[in-house]
């Protein structure tokens, strides 16, 4: 069996294996790259292989950078189907489209706008070529064992993270690899732990938290504070979100909080088309997560759901104090951009950020001091407060990811990092040499490996 790492490899974004047995390849996640330029060029580059000659897709979860590119790749060529759990089947038929839709969006933006560089911008893709690509969606229990191709049996395990996430372990006739996909924590207020690892003889592991610990402190002590005192200056709480998974749980600490007192009956606006819908599969999925029924229905109670342009247009141009929740997360695109563009400039608003930050992305400009951040070609001045809640990510960090491992008991040949940047890859595999004992390696973009 070959792997050859065609993404997320020396960085976070653009999830992409290829692995080739008995003369047939699969493909595990096509995400879009994000993040600092040269990585998001890649998106532009025609697929390393010829996508007709893959034959089947498999996803660990929706999230577009590991996802993303689907469209493309099924516009490009590619004739298989593409398995993956049915949470994440559901949030395909979402996030896709959304996804298309931003990329037209932006493009007819910068056309009207004439920030382009080229003489034209135009969408990595359309919304025709999302809704070809789902069409090719086969969805798949978690824990049953099925084939893609004749002879590589593949088996969805439970990471929590977000709705549908799945570690897939791929196996022939020789051996076997576990793609951990994204992690999730142990203690996640909305998501169930991960369930213990399948036995694999590799992995092939995320890194986005590797030389990290997240904060201890209760999540829900540092949201109050930051809306109490961001209401008390009469200001807004722009919080971008991640459309599936940060948004349901900031929405669910939100209501218990408003619920308990602990924070003032203000407006909350959703202004995400994605993450409504995302929000509403919550129901439908309840042996994913902790919430009850009727909690999956509060956190919607005190929320004005924003669905149409205009309302969007409108809604950060009034005066807080309120809480506007916007994809995306990471500020690469979507609404949430117009919003920064209107609250940025104010000293009495705050903009919290409460998922990863890529590099290169305007959330880790934020993190790292920025008065001013590049949006639509033009520099939006920041003079609002900006925070932080590293408890609410969605990854399990450096000892919870080790801790995982440990109780899975076990003991792979080879464990292959990727899914970080290079201090954070860099560090788990020191810590899981030196703790597990385990053998180790950092791969770069496009290097392959044999796994026996």
């Amino acid at each position: 069996m070959r792997v050859t790492f065609w993404g997320a490899a020396e960085t976070v974004t653009g999830s992409r294996f290829l692995v080739e047995t008995g003369g047939r390849r699969l493909l595990i996640d096509c995400g879009l790259f994000q993040g600092v330029k040269r990585i998001r060029k890649r998106n532009w580059d025609p697929f390393p292989v010829d996508p007709a000659t893959i034959d089947a897709v498999v996803l660990t979860h929706a999230h577009i950078d590991h996802t993303g590119y689907l469209p493309a790749l099924v516009r490009d060529g590619f004739r298989g189907q593409i398995w993956c759990t049915p949470a994440t089947a559901d949030l395909g038929k979402i996030l896709l489209p959304d996804s298309a839709h931003i990329h037209e969006e932006d493009a007819r933006y910068a056309n009207r706008r004439k920030s382009s560089r080229h003489q034209r911008a135009v969408p990595l893709y359309t919304s025709e070529d999302a809704l070809q690509a789902l069409k090719a969606f086969r969805p798949q229990p978690f824990l049953e064992p099925f084939e893609p191709v004749p002879g590589v049996e593949v088996l969805f395990s439970p990471v929590g993270h977000i709705l549908g996430a799945a570690a897939v372990r791929v196996a022939d006739e020789n051996t076997s690899v576990l793609f951990t996909g994204d992690v999730g924590r142990p203690v996640d207020p909305v998501m169930k732990a991960p369930a213990p690892a399948p036995l694999t003889d590799h992995i092939v592991t995320e890194s986005t938290y590797g030389d990290r610990i997240h904060e201890q402190s209760d999540p829900s002590d540092a949201l109050a504070d930051v809306v109490v005192r961001t209401m008390e200056r009469g200001g807004t709480l722009l919080v971008p979100v991640f459309a599936v998974g940060r948004a349901q749980t900031a929405l669910h600490l939100l209501s218990e909080l408003m619920s308990s007192g602990r924070i003032p009956r203000v407006p909350i606006y959703m202004n995400s088309p994605m993450a409504v819908s995302a929000t509403d599969l919550f129901c439908d999925h309840l042996d994913e997560h902790r919430l009850t029924v009727q909690q999956c229905k509060a956190m919607c109670d005190d929320v004005v759901f924003v669905r149409s342009v205009e309302e969007s247009k409108q809604l950060t141009s009034r005066s807080g104090p309120m809480v506007v929740l916007s994809a995306s997360g990471m500020l690469t695109g979507g609404r949430v951009l117009h919003h920064l563009q209107q609250v940025g400039p104010d000293h009495r608003s705050t903009v919290l950020l409460v998922g990863h930050q890529a590099a290169g992305t305007r959330g880790q400009a934020l993190l790292a001091g920025a008065n001013r951040v590049k949006v639509f070609g033009s520099y939006v001045p920041i003079r609002a407060e900006v925070a932080t809640i590293g408890g609410l990510s969605a990854h399990a960090d450096a000892d919870e990811l080790t801790d995982w491992f440990r109780s899975s008991e076990l003991a792979p040949r080879t464990t292959h990092i990727v899914h970080g940047e290079p201090a954070s890859a860099d560090a788990l595999r020191r810590s899981l040499r030196d703790d597990l004992g385990w053998n180790t390696n950092v791969p770069a973009h496009g290097d392959a490996v044999e796994l026996a």
